[in-house]
């Protein structure tokens, strides 16, 4: 298995959240709709998270311009969508693995 898999949730809904150029506080925004509120990310949560994934070259800053009014965006690398990727192969193989057993629980 791949070393960059489990993601954490957060990890995992910030690459979900940036396969089209999104800003900070949009990220934050489609977490918490996705989830219908359910996981609602900070400031410091995501900023260290994007900080980690972009030295990880899973994410890009997209656009960041020189007025700081203007909010820079981030974009998914191509080595990010192959570990997103891994990742659901892995949530899927989860998921497959408790229908098995028919435990009914998950579905």
């Amino acid at each position: 298995m791949d070393k960059n898999v489990p993601l954490t949730e957060a990890l995992f809904y910030i690459l979900l959240s940036v396969r089209r150029p999104n800003h900070g506080y949009g990220i934050i925004q489609e977490v918490e709709k996705l989830t219908n509120g359910r996981l609602i990310m900070g400031p410091g949560t995501l900023y260290g998270a994007i900080q980690t994934m972009t030295a990880k070259g899973w994410i890009r800053i997209y656009s960041a311009e020189k007025d700081s009014r203007k909010k820079k965006e981030y974009l998914i690398t191509d080595l990010g969508r192959s570990v997103f990727a891994e990742e659901c192969r892995r949530l899927k193989e989860l998921l497959g693995n408790a229908e098995l057993m028919d435990t009914g629980s998950c579905m």
